[in-house]
């Protein structure tokens, strides 16, 4: 295998995706991402030599051919990161069918196509890469909630049961399969943190995206091949607090 891993990233135009793609430029990788977002999308693979791919998620086709551009580009696809994701909350009863698909469309169902054709990509090619990592961005709201957050927390509890599914059946392509489920990440540099919202954490502070950015490095290290089809939460312990109203 080549030296530098190949590595493919959704939405990474900004926040947690962009951190993702930072880490794994300044490991020496070759990175590609998709994004909506073209200006940023534009910005950030001048800034860093990243390949950058403005299309939608949702457009199936237009996925699949991004990848299948990647990998007659570059041989194969060693890593996929499946960051992309929407989360907009809405009242039960003011929220809408084509809502729900919507948010399924974007944040579930693009994990499921990148990692299809992952896997029709190495059964064409014979197979012969003994190396492969599939890393799906979940949250801990696949199993906590609040109101309104139904077609999100469905999309997320969709990508935890995929995650595991994909690990057996990627298997005999060498192809571990995990994600990862933050909490509260702060992204956005105009977000007025008050001390209260760090000390609710046990690690004392509100999460940054090279805290998830270090987790996809790790699951994607040679050395955790054994780590496969497992969930990794990263929330500062937030979800092992009993908390009780005051």
């Amino acid at each position: 295998m080549n030296n530098k891993r190949r590595v493919f990233i959704t939405g990474a135009a900004h926040g947690i995706g962009r951190a993702i793609a930072e880490a794994f430029v300044a490991a020496d990788d070759i990175v590609a991402f998709c994004d909506i977002d073209t200006k940023n999308g534009e910005e950030f693979a001048a800034a860093t030599g990243t390949r950058f791919f403005a299309i939608d998620v949702c457009d199936k086709e237009a996925l699949e051919n991004t990848l299948q551009s990647l990998y007659d580009e570059w041989g194969d696809i060693d890593i996929i990161v499946n960051n992309v994701g929407i989360s907009e909350f809405e009242p039960i009863t003011e929220t809408t069918v084509e809502h729900f698909d919507r948010v399924l469309s974007t944040n579930l169902r693009p994990a499921f196509i990148t990692a299809r054709m992952m896997a029709i990509l190495r059964k064409k090619s014979g197979n012969t890469n003994n190396y492969g990592r599939i890393v799906n961005i979940c949250s801990t709201r696949y199993l906590q909630s609040e109101p309104g957050s139904e077609a999100y927390a469905a999309s997320k509890g969709g990508i935890w049961s995929l995650t595991h599914a994909l690990a057996v059946s990627l298997a005999p392509y060498h192809i571990t399969v995990n994600s990862i489920a933050p909490g509260w990440i702060s992204v956005n540099e105009n977000e007025i943190l008050r001390p209260e919202d760090h000390a609710f954490h046990l690690s004392g502070r509100v999460g940054h995206g090279e805290d998830i950015a270090h987790a996809c490095l790790f699951l994607c290290d040679k050395k955790s091949e054994f780590i496969n089809g497992q969930c990794i939460t990263i929330d500062g312990g937030v979800t092992k607090k009993m908390i009780y109203p005051e």
